[in-house]
């Protein structure tokens, strides 16, 4: 029997699934699908939640490679790298989750 998945595909897969499987990542992420870019007092804002637990989320990513960032002034924005991430959480409104 084949699988559509190579190996590569599958352990990729799983390293973005487990990267993102957070509340608050997955909110991040949908927050940075609509707004190309946020600074993380914009994302505190947005998500109702304190700095230091955003910025915490938001290292996670970047080091993961789902999230970049660039600095303008004192603030740092972040943007969305792995822009197929989108996808998930399409799946997921249209699985009802």
């Amino acid at each position: 029997m084949e699988t559509a998945f190579t190996i590569e595909k599958l352990e990729k897969a799983a390293f973005v699934l487990k990267t993102i499987a957070h509340p608050l990542r997955i909110a991040i992420v949908d927050l940075l699908s609509v707004h190309e870019k946020a600074s993380v007092s914009e994302i505190c804002k947005s998500l109702n939640a304190e700095q230091s637990l955003i910025s915490h989320h938001l290292s996670i990513m970047k080091k993961k490679g789902i999230l970049s960032s660039e600095r303008k002034g004192q603030r740092i924005y972040y943007f969305l790298e792995m822009k197929e991430v989108v996808g998930i959480l399409s799946c997921m409104e249209k699985c009802n989750i």
